[in-house]
């Protein structure tokens, strides 16, 4: 069995890129910081996760994932090579996506903290519109819900 599921936040802004082609296909690439739980002198550590996402995956990265938010991903792990420009064979490994979500509500991601990630620019994503498929959520109506 192959499957990896870890959360952690975006380095950078996902790029997407379009196949050529009659059906273009998106293709999301992004960094996941994923924290080491345990390490040997209590610093804290990260591990710099490669993932690649397609299709409706893709657009929706694009849309809504931005630097430093938090996101709990499954996917299997894939390895490859190529040769590069100089004839150096290069080795990869990377997560290909099968689900990704988020992993803390928009207010948490805009507190200010990290998560342990220096740098982590935390910046919630912009609020969903009319039509996209999102219910919107009235302000102050969170101390109502249950599952808060």
């Amino acid at each position: 069995m192959n499957k990896a599921i870890l959360m952690g936040r975006l380095t950078r802004d996902p790029e997407v890129r379009y196949s050529q082609g009659e059906n273009a296909l998106a293709i999301a690439r992004y960094t996941l910081a994923v924290d080491r739980r345990f390490n040997r002198n209590d610093e804290n550590s990260a591990d710099f996760i490669n993932c690649v996402a397609f299709g409706k995956a893709a657009e929706f990265a694009e849309r809504y994932f931005r630097k430093g938010t938090k996101l709990l991903v499954t996917g299997r792990i894939q390895t490859g090579s190529y040769t590069n420009k100089d004839g150096v064979k290069v080795y990869t490994t990377e997560v290909i996506i099968e689900d990704q979500e988020f992993a803390e509500s928009k207010n948490n991601s805009s507190t200010g903290s990290d998560g342990g990630f220096a740098g982590g620019g935390n910046r919630a994503p912009e609020p969903s519109g009319a039509g996209d498929g999102f219910m919107n959520i009235p302000d102050g109506i969170d101390e109502e819900l249950p599952f808060n």
